[in-house]
């Protein structure tokens, strides 16, 4: 058996990344992100491209809920809809959750869930699993979601996912997460901006874009047309179509990225 044989055999995730097509869209996204964080207007104004990402990555985020908002109206402060006020609150705390998300992904979900829904379901169904009988929102037209039992268990797997320390690329890891999450739908209600801050939360702590300044959720919707189809596939399990799901994922990164560098073209013209 050889050297490369059997780290597949003994990292699932391994075999995930060498499916056709993931590799190249992995080495594409990883370069340009790359570009981004080599840019020299970061050495000063590092935090102001990564406070107008978290801003664009809410509002997108949003926006694939169902809630469009301009960005003039959010930086005005005309914000009421609940999710984009849920959304607002999920990009404001990620930073915090960065160190807690290898550790503890159960209690920085039930987080990230509590922020996104506080102003749209009972107290007593803020960041804990749903319930038999509780209603699953379905944005995104994913399907039926699996019954709560079944959640439960595929919410395990994950974060067994997640506290492994995989050779994986962090984009094969943070597409799966978000895959999962979408699949699953473990609360009913705000799954879809948790999954997406999940994502981008995966990529900062594995070190892809440790300054967060990739808003992902942007990417999801500049490629909203194709975001349903290709979360289907996924969750349809073939390797063809997980496989077409870290494309899909990988290119809403870099079109996050190429959003980031339009800011940093903007903060250098002044």
């Amino acid at each position: 058996m050889s050297e490369s044989t059997s780290a597949s055999l003994s990292d699932p995730l391994k075999r995930i990344a060498e499916l056709p097509g993931v590799a190249n869209a992995v080495e594409e996204t990883r370069t340009l992100v790359d570009r981004l964080l080599g840019h020299r207007i970061l050495r000063r104004r590092s935090s102001d491209v990564s406070m107008e990402s978290s801003l664009r990555g809410a509002c997108a985020s949003a926006a694939l809920e169902g809630a469009e908002v301009s960005m003039d109206e959010i930086r005005a402060g005309h914000v009421y809809d609940t999710r984009i006020k849920g959304a607002l609150r999920v990009s404001g705390e990620l930073g915090v959750l960065v160190d807690t998300w290898p550790k503890a992904p159960r209690q920085a979900l039930a987080r990230l869930h509590t922020l996104a829904a506080a102003d749209a379901v009972a107290e007593e169904a803020l960041g804990r699993p749903r319930l038999p009988g509780e209603r699953v929102e379905d944005p995104m037209e994913a399907g039926p979601a699996p019954d709560p039992r079944e959640a439960l268990a595929r919410m395990e797997g994950l974060y067994s996912l997640l506290g492994a320390r995989s050779s994986v690329p962090a984009l094969v890891t943070s597409a799966l997460v978000h895959g999962e999450l979408m699949a699953i739908r473990p609360f009913g209600w705000g799954d879809g901006l948790v999954a997406r801050a999940a994502e981008r939360l995966t990529l900062v702590e594995r070190g892809l874009d440790p300054k967060s300044l990739v808003p992902s959720e942007l990417g999801h919707q500049v490629l909203r047309d194709e975001y349903g189809r290709a979360l289907r596939g996924y969750i349809a399990g073939t390797p063809e179509g997980v496989a077409e799901w870290i494309v899909y994922c990988c290119r809403a990164v870099r079109a996050g990225a190429q959003d980031s560098l339009a800011t940093c073209e903007a903060l250098k013209r002044g």
